[in-house]
């Protein structure tokens, strides 16, 4: 998927005046892109336009003028964009209560290798993720997830972790948001 560039982003003033007639349509694509699994994990497949709105959102609630600062969060956002042939998207887990949160993110530290899309011919193609969302003993609730598809459009998403597996197959919705997205990062 083709990257946001620097020349795409508004000055933070600008921004903040145009985010009203913009946020519809980013929050339609954010929608599209959303895939609850099982009782407590969504997955946001993340696109130019959803990178584009939270680097926005980051110089607007910073108020970034420093172009090193402006640089930094480019180069942070875009890397949760698949690269060439493959979606990247960031695994939430939303588990209310803290107490059972945290027991869950101590034991569930494998859970960024055992999360999968399903390909239409039945192969499942694993994640690849960011170490350093994982601690010694514990996880992130927020975990940012490339699957190297070779530009074939999932049908569904799932997790092969034991007491929590789940699988979601993709609406047709979501298969066209994922599949515009691959065709994004072959121009």
């Amino acid at each position: 998927m083709s990257l946001v560039k620097r020349e795409e982003l508004l000055d933070y003033q600008t921004w903040t005046e145009r985010k009203r007639e913009a946020l519809p349509r980013i929050l339609a694509e954010k929608a599209r892109r959303r895939i609850g699994v099982g009782e407590c994990f969504t997955f946001l497949f993340e696109n130019r336009e959803t990178v584009g709105y939270q680097i926005q959102e980051m110089m607007r609630v910073e108020r970034m003028v420093k172009e090193a600062e402006i640089r930094h969060e480019l180069e942070t956002y875009n890397e949760l964009l698949g690269g060439p042939g493959g979606l990247g998207c960031s695994l939430l887990i939303e588990i209310d209560d803290p107490a059972r949160r945290d027991v869950r993110l101590r034991e569930w530290t494998t859970l960024p290798g055992k999360t999968y899309v399903k390909l239409p011919d039945g192969r499942k193609v694993y994640a690849t993720f960011d170490p350093r969302q994982v601690g010694g003993d514990r996880l992130s609730s927020v975990q940012f997830l490339k699957f190297a598809v070779g530009g074939v459009t999932p049908v569904g998403v799932g997790i092969d972790l034991p007491g929590a597996a789940a699988y979601t197959p993709l609406t047709e919705d979501q298969r066209k948001a994922l599949q515009e997205d691959l065709a994004d990062a072959s121009r």
